[in-house]
């Protein structure tokens, strides 16, 4: 098995604190927990889950009201009303709609069969399979009918005739019919009465409670918590009800355009339709299987089935791509193995009322994580948003030696990003990264070449990746003849186990420029001196006292070179700028803390006084003389 990526240090820490038996344990035992109260108080949790989230609906509904100059309780008893009216009108037209297809089931079967019959009659396919499965299942030959039982040897005896036997149960007495009427109601109706006076205290004190849940999360911080939890409360009130109202219009769209193909009861799709978006991926397979049975029942040919499956997957791309991305910006913040393990995990706690309210509690636990610091974890493996930053990528891939995702991150980056913007942002604070697992012994030499490996290999890559057009009027001015010429800058790399890669990513910006680079060592005594001497450092590869030696070097074997110093650290005074600085009394020396300004400071020495906007890739730096692995 391969060695894994060596962890930095604080990650190294996190990892063995997570790693202690005790603490996993414990875990374990509190995820048991919470996983036996869910399941064996459901017939609680259920109405007190449904009265928070639709009090998050209706609270925007509620503040509408009161800023008409309604009472607090008013605004509240509207909204509710209106809800509950809402859910019984749909109710009621949904009932009929299922009252009505129950009647009609029998012939819509019937019909579905015959046309499956004529199909299979049509094509004698399934027919030839069955039986071709029958004669593989008797090797030995077809299956012989058995032969008749022999006669007993007993003597024939009358056979005594069979007596009638009818059970009459007595007529019900009303009383009995009451009850056999109200039994099935009692329980949803229990239900909705509870959820109603939730949702009615919470819309009413919901300030209160904001103000306990403070408390419990901790007073001493009140600003902070305080605003964590307004934002949280107004997402999702925001959220829930834009999503509820976008649904309610496909739910109303797919009604209407059911009608016109000719399938029976719409409205009863439609609300399914609806219904169903709460769920996510899981849902349209849910929703299209009715219309579609429908569709072979009430037309003989196929014309409807074809309208029907256009009408979903349109419908379902628009929603998914272009609709819901511009109202909620990004789909609903969790990923897409989130949303199907949550719906399998609340669906197997809750039943089917646990399938449609699966995405918005999952939505809640990542807000949720999002604010509170102990539950971030909730946010890293349900949410959407990338578990580890650009440059944490990149040190991982590189670890791993993996050059193709290295490339495929950087094409994603370079679509509205420069070059030098992909360097400085994610590829060079990675060196910083691996320059600080190396320092503290925890990047071993065969995971350090893998990585130089793979890093050289994504810039030989990038040779000719074009950047984003310029704007109008910012094309750059060509450079100077002279300073096109090879070796015309020469870029040092120091002595830190890095910094050779830095001076190759910095090599290839000036030559994207026009400029003419050469990436080696002044001990190479080239045939004709530079006209900009560029030393490339990385913070906390090279000391100070390294990097002031390379700078007086190269000057006494190069005098009267300008000199340009690139110190890259996640501070622009750092240890080794403060410490170049003091070289720069003697004689003149342009100090950059990153590729883009180094890029500025060479275009301007070279006297091309124009916006820096990269070209077309130019023809790759001479090969270094020296080897990228440090000395």
């Amino acid at each position: 098995m391969p060695d894994m990526p060596p962890a930095s240090p604080a990650a190294s820490r996190g990892i063995a604190a997570a790693g202690v038996p005790g603490s996993g344990l414990q875990l374990l035992q509190g995820a048991l927990l919470v996983g036996a109260v869910l399941y064996f108080g459901r017939e609680l949790l259920i109405p007190l889950v449904l009265a928070v989230l639709l009090s998050f609906v209706l609270a925007p509904v509620a503040r509408l009201l009161r800023r008409a100059y309604l009472p607090r309780a008013a605004a509240t008893l509207v909204a509710v009303t209106l809800a509950g009216a809402l859910m019984i009108g749909m109710g009621a037209l949904i009932g009929g709609q299922a009252t009505s297809l129950a009647e009609n089931l029998p012939a819509y079967q019937t019909a579905v069969m015959e046309k499956l019959g004529r199909l299979q009659a049509a094509g004698g396919v399934l027919d030839r399979v069955t039986g071709t499965l029958r004669q593989m299942g008797h090797p030995g030959g077809p299956e012989q009918p058995a032969a008749p039982a022999a006669p007993s040897a007993t003597p024939n005896r009358p056979t005594p005739e069979a007596v009638p036997v009818e059970i009459r149960n007595p007529e019900p007495t009303a009383f009995e019919m009451i009850r056999r009427v109200a039994e099935p109601l009692l329980g949803p109706l229990a239900t909705a009465s509870i959820v109603a006076i939730l949702v009615i205290f919470i819309l009413l004190y919901r300030e209160d409670l904001r103000d306990r849940l403070i408390r419990l999360a901790g007073a001493r911080d009140l600003h902070r918590t305080m605003a964590a939890m307004d934002d949280a409360a107004y997402r999702l009130s925001r959220f829930f009800l834009a999503q509820t109202a976008m649904n309610t219009g496909f739910g109303l769209f797919v009604a209407a355009a059911l009608w016109a193909i000719g399938i029976p009861n719409p409205l009863l799709w439609g609300f399914v339709a609806g219904l169903m978006r709460f769920v996510p991926f899981i849902g349209v397979f849910i929703t299209i299987t009715g219309p579609v049975l429908l569709a072979l029942a009430v037309d003989p040919g196929w014309t409807t089935l074809v309208w029907v499956a256009a009408l979903f997957l349109v419908s379902e791309m628009l929603m998914g791509q272009v609709l819901e991305p511009l109202v909620f910006g990004h789909s609903t913040g969790l990923s897409p193995i989130a949303v199907i393990a949550a719906a399998t995990f609340w669906t197997w706690l809750w039943g089917p009322i646990g399938l449609l309210l699966a995405v918005p509690l999952t939505v809640c636990l990542v807000v949720l994580g999002r604010h509170v610091d102990r539950l971030e974890f909730l946010e890293v493996m349900l949410g959407d948003s990338p578990p580890l930053d650009p440059e944490e990528t990149f040190y991982q891939r590189a670890l791993a030696g993996d050059a193709d995702a290295l490339a495929e991150q950087a094409e994603k980056y370079l679509k509205d990003r420069s070059f030098p913007e992909f360097l400085d942002g994610v590829a060079l604070p990675a060196m910083r990264l691996a320059q600080a697992d190396h320092v503290h012994g925890a990047l071993s030499p065969e995971r350090r070449d893998a990585l130089q490996r793979s890093v050289e290999l994504l810039i030989e890559d990038l040779e000719e990746a074009e950047d984003p057009a310029p704007d109008a009027g910012e094309t750059p001015a060509a450079v100077p003849p002279g300073w096109a010429v090879p070796g015309a800058v020469l870029c040092l790399p120091g002595r830190g186990p890095f910094d050779a890669l830095a001076a190759v990513m910095l090599g290839q910006v000036l030559q994207r420029r026009g400029f003419g680079v050469r990436i080696g060592s002044v001990a190479a005594g080239p045939a004709a001196p530079p006209k900009l001497l560029c030393l490339c450092l990385i913070e906390g590869g090279s000391s100070a006292a390294t990097a002031r030696y390379l700078l007086r070097r190269a000057r006494r074997r190069l005098p009267g070179i300008p000199a340009l110093a690139v110190a890259w650290g996640p501070e622009t005074d750092g240890t080794l700028a403060a410490a170049l600085k003091t070289e720069g009394a003697a004689a003149p020396l342009l100090l950059a803390g990153s590729l883009a300004e180094a890029l500025d400071l060479a275009v301007e020495q070279a006297g091309t006084a124009a916006p820096v906007v990269l070209t077309a890739p130019a023809p790759r730096p001479e090969a270094p003389d020296v080897a990228l692995a440090p000395a």
